[in-house]
């Protein structure tokens, strides 16, 4: 357990300087609240229309994709770091994962999911 006395005491310092600058944020930090604040922002543009619009589904498998995809880098790092570590056993592995992945996206592809209509 006194491996984990560093993450702990990370966590807790992380923890006391958020709390340490939200508190001051609130005691130093002027306060106006108007109309014009409490509008929502949409990049400088006025807000028009309800908040509650419908999207199309595209716009969140584009990003699930996104997230799948990206999370293969996420595993490629720690592999390309101990790379040679591995040696051929580590690269069998990683062309298998690279593969179905590949296969993941040749399936998406056909199926036109990445195809903007």
């Amino acid at each position: 357990m006194s491996d984990y006395i560093p993450v702990a005491l990370t966590i807790a310092l992380a923890a006391v300087v958020v709390g340490v600058m939200i508190s001051l944020n609130r005691i130093l930090g002027p306060s106006n609240p108007g109309d014009v604040k409490g509008e929502a922002f949409e990049c400088g543009n006025e807000p028009s229309g309800s908040a509650w619009v419908r999207l199309a589904v595209k716009f969140y498998l584009v990003g699930i994709l996104f997230i799948v995809f990206d999370i293969e880098v996420v595993f490629m790092y720690p592999w390309a770091s101990i790379f040679r570590e591995l040696g051929l056993f580590g690269l069998i592995e990683m062309l298998v994962f690279v593969a179905i992945l590949a296969l993941g996206f040749v399936y998406v592809w056909r199926k036109g999911a990445l195809q903007w209509r």
